[in-house]
């Protein structure tokens, strides 16, 4: 993920009657990489999270490759059921996609259900810094309760 992108904003958008959301331009942008990829990942029951395919994939490759020296060299030996635990949440967490005029998203099925959301539905869209987030209203607002208080704290943390 680049240095200048701090992707921040928060709008409600209608889940359309083909499961497509319209995201605002400047965030579709810059979750879309040069070769028109994005990558679509299930972050947590009610989130969706979107960021550039080549950032995304580059990360992704580090950590499996790290995870297969691991294994090579023997030092995951009493984690298998971890190990397989980790292969099953890799094999559905994430999906390459194309934004359509490169801002409207469709999401997949598998993903649907996991964002909890039915056609002519709002969602909120949120930008999290380092990518762009489709939250299910409630899950949303849950979250928010839950991390709001921890704002000024975090905030001083990370910028101190």
């Amino acid at each position: 993920m680049s240095g200048e992108t701090f992707i921040t904003g928060e709008i409600k958008r209608t889940v359309d009657d083909r499961f497509r959301i319209s995201l605002p331009a400047d965030m579709a942008q810059a979750v879309t990489d040069e070769s028109g990829e994005t990558m679509l990942t299930k972050e947590r029951a009610g989130c969706l999270s979107l960021w550039k395919a080549s950032d995304w994939q580059s990360r992704h490759d580090q950590g499996v490759d790290l995870i297969k020296q691991k294994i090579q060299a023997h030092r995951l030996e009493n984690r298998w059921d971890e190990v397989q635990r980790l292969g099953r949440l890799l094999s559905t967490r994430n999906r390459t996609i194309q934004l359509a005029n490169r801002s409207r998203c469709t999401i997949p099925e598998g993903f649907r259900e996991f964002l909890g959301v039915q056609p002519n539905q709002e969602v909120m869209i949120v930008g999290a810094v380092i990518c762009v987030e489709i939250w299910n209203l409630s899950a949303w607002q849950n979250l928010l309760e839950q991390d709001m208080p921890e704002f000024g704290t975090l905030f001083k943390e990370l910028s101190g």
